[in-house]
């Protein structure tokens, strides 16, 4: 019986981490767990219940009555996240959340639930986990570690096309300022910062089509489990 892996999948905003991901779990079999979706869900929360992120008493509070919850779409077979019951899918990726879910994951008590969370994912059918610390601190031994990066150039159109497309009146230079205020403040927290762990493959997705990273990606798994691409 072929052997099961973790995958983690690390990286910048806008450079296709969910994407690769997903398609990558797909091919391979594997249970697909985006947790980036989990921050951007815990800041929607944050929002809508306007919790001050600076009041550690109100974070607290507001953690305790989070619940989320990994499904599956049995139609189109596309893993959501849940927040407290309800599909949040869609209302994550407003503008409104990415302009503040790099400051609410780094308030410690944020990451600590997350990563609790995210580690109870673990099961023996494999898994692809893309974020910012899967392969630095919530999977350190995971069996293969990527890191990717892109130009910030290709991110920012990567970005704007998919905002766009439910957001009509966001502008690229929007979506420029936000990705550089997010790089700077994931890279720069004192908390589980965004750097690439010593044992992870750097892809550098700038001028890689879909099919030719999925291509690489899917061979770099192939080899850390132990069996030949088909």
């Amino acid at each position: 019986m072929e052997r099961k892996i973790v995958i983690a999948i690390d990286g910048y905003s806008g450079c296709g981490k969910s994407t690769l991901a997903r398609q990558l779990a797909e091919r391979l079999g594997y249970t697909y767990v985006d947790t980036g979706a989990m921050y951007r869900a815990i800041t929607l929360y944050f929002i809508r219940m306007q919790v001050a992120i600076g009041d550690e008493a109100s974070v607290g509070k507001a953690l305790s009555s989070i619940s989320l919850a990994m499904t599956r779409d049995p139609d189109t077979g596309r893993a959501c996240l849940q927040l407290n019951g309800k599909d949040v899918d869609q209302d994550i990726r407003d503008l409104s959340v990415s302009k503040r879910v790099s400051e609410v994951a780094a308030i410690p008590a944020v990451r600590e639930f997350a990563v609790r969370f995210q580690r109870q994912l673990r099961s023996d059918h494999g898994i692809v986990m893309d974020g910012r610390d899967i392969g630095t601190v919530v999977f350190p031994d995971a069996e293969l570690k990527i890191f990717m990066t892109a130009d910030l150039a290709v991110r920012v159109d990567r970005r704007f096309k998919e905002i766009r497309a439910v957001n009509s009146s966001v502008t690229r230079e929007e979506i420029e300022k936000d990705l550089t205020r997010r790089d700077y403040l994931d890279t720069h927290r004192d908390i589980s910062p965004l750097r690439q762990a010593d044992d992870a493959v750097l892809i550098d997705n700038s001028a890689l089509s879909p099919e030719q990273q999925l291509d690489l990606a899917e061979g770099l798994a192939r080899e850390a489990i132990g069996v030949r691409a088909l």
